[in-house]
């Protein structure tokens, strides 16, 4: 007798089985890859709705992307649990992965992303408000008509700075009376000083003035092509300022902080505790506060250093306004403020030092230099190598003492306003997109961002291959 072939019930996983993660990098990839996707979809889905709800509502708040991501963000999570019981034990990984794509990825994603375009004080997104005109409205609200042309422009497409002759998509800005919330209307075509709309402005918004919108536009590479036409005066002399700065104060630093961390590591020597808390009070005072000191001090009028040498007979040096001396006082502050670090790292490894290597080799007959030369700095080097390669990577980009002390300059003839005799890369950087003449210029800060980052990596390689990391890595 034949029958219909049985199939067998596949038994559903019960909770113990759904709460045991896939095995090694399968599990952890998967983790990753459900955290990913829940917090980049609330984020979509928040950016996305609020879009829309501010079409809608003008007066929306910014901050209405929040209100809105935080639920759908709760709501998502609390559905993997549910799909994926295992995910758990991941969850404690939530507020990590939120402050990295907010504070990390994110960022560096715009900086990518506006290196390659025209992003500025002028080309910001908004509304030329220095251009605002007088405009007309027709009856069935469809065209804006100009009483004249704006900023004495030939004519109202080259105004609107339109990439098609017949202007089809550009924008124009529309204020009311009270100015408050624009609107930003999307241009048919243009014929002599008035706009054709694709939608007739609402009726409930009363037009008064019109204007362009400073657009945001794809400029390819022109950006790095400005930053590399400029090279021998710019890039060039910045980048080798910035690594004598790095390198000269850290073998200041270091040979300060050596020689004194060995005579104070001396236990014969009186007093030595006071002397160490004197000396390390410049590392212990806020730099903000030492370094307006040090302004005062180099003040080439009424300075206390021009001061003493005039009563020696020197004329006053100018210590912050001459290129060469600027850069010789901020080697020097730099000395005041970082030498108290490399002597309490050589007290730190001098500790470390057995006292009968000393002992043996007094009784061997050795001089006090030729221990020092024989056993202290042979053993210091494995301490100080990481610490000097680390004070490197910090002077490279330590913005605070050249902003705080000669804010970068002083000028140089031939370069940009931005660009000055003691800027490094940082600064520069940072002149260029919040003090550019001109207007802020985010876009070209952010192509020198990039070329930072590439000179740093490179850097920091060179360092680990000096350092052994690589070699390390391998055993």
């Amino acid at each position: 007798m034949t029958g219909t072939p049985m199939t067998a019930a596949v038994p559903r996983p019960t909770r113990a089985q759904r709460l045991v993660p896939p095995e090694g990098p399968l599990g952890v990839l998967a983790a990753i890859a459900i955290l990913t996707v829940a917090l980049g979809g609330a984020a979509l889905i928040g950016w996305l709705v609020s879009g829309l709800i501010a079409r809608a509502f003008p007066t929306a708040p910014p901050y209405l992307i929040l209100v809105i991501t935080v639920p759908v963000m709760t709501a998502l999570l609390l559905t993997a649990l549910r799909l994926f019981p295992w995910m758990q034990s991941w969850y404690y990984l939530v507020p990590a992965l939120v402050f990295l794509i907010a504070f990390t990825i994110l960022p560096i994603i715009l900086t990518i992303s506006y290196a390659f375009t025209n992003y500025s004080g002028v080309n910001s997104g908004y509304g030329d408000t220095s251009l605002k005109t007088p405009v007309t409205v027709s009856a069935d609200r469809k065209t804006v008509t100009f009483s004249e042309l704006p900023g004495g422009a030939a004519d109202l497409k080259t105004f609107l700075g339109c990439v098609a002759a017949s202007c089809l998509n550009e924008t124009v800005v529309l204020y009311d009376t009270d100015a408050a919330v624009p609107v930003q209307a999307r241009v048919a075509s243009v014929d002599g000083r008035s706009v054709q709309l694709v939608t007739p402005v609402a009726d409930t918004f009363k037009v008064t003035d019109g204007t362009r919108l400073n657009v945001v536009r794809q400029v390819g590479l022109a950006n790095f092509r400005d930053i590399f036409a400029r090279a021998s005066t710019e890039l060039i002399p910045v980048f080798l300022w910035t690594v004598i700065f790095a390198f000269s104060t850290v073998i200041l630093n270091a040979l300060a902080g050596l020689i004194l961390g060995v005579l104070l590591y001396n236990r014969r020597l009186k007093g030595r505790n006071i002397y160490r808390t004197l000396l390390f009070l410049p590392w212990a005072i806020p730099s903000v506060i030492t370094i307006q000191m040090w302004v005062a001090l180099y003040n080439q009028q009424f300075g206390v250093v021009n001061k003493t040498l005039g009563l020696l007979g020197v004329s006053a040096v100018p210590w912050l306004t001459d290129p060469l001396w600027a850069k010789v006082t901020i080697l020097a502050v730099n000395l005041w403020l970082g030498f108290p670090y490399m002597m309490t790292a050589t007290i730190s490894a001098l500790s470390t030092i057995s006292d009968d290597l000393y002992e043996a080799a007094s009784i061997d007959g050795a001089s006090r230099w030729g221990q020092i030369v024989n056993i202290t700095l042979p053993l210091l080097r494995n301490s100080f190598t990481p610490i000097l390669l680390s004070g490197f990577a910090f002077n490279f980009n330590n913005f605070g003492v050249i902003y705080l002390l000669t804010q970068g300059g002083p000028s140089v003839p031939g370069r940009t306003s931005t660009a000055g005799a003691t800027d490094i890369l940082l600064s520069w950087g940072f002149n260029t997109a919040f003090a550019s003449s001109g207007g802020q210029n985010y876009a070209l800060a952010s192509t020198i961002a990039m070329i930072v980052f590439f000179l740093t990596l490179v850097i920091s390689l060179v360092n680990f291959k000096a350092a052994g990391v690589f070699e390390e890595a391998r055993r």
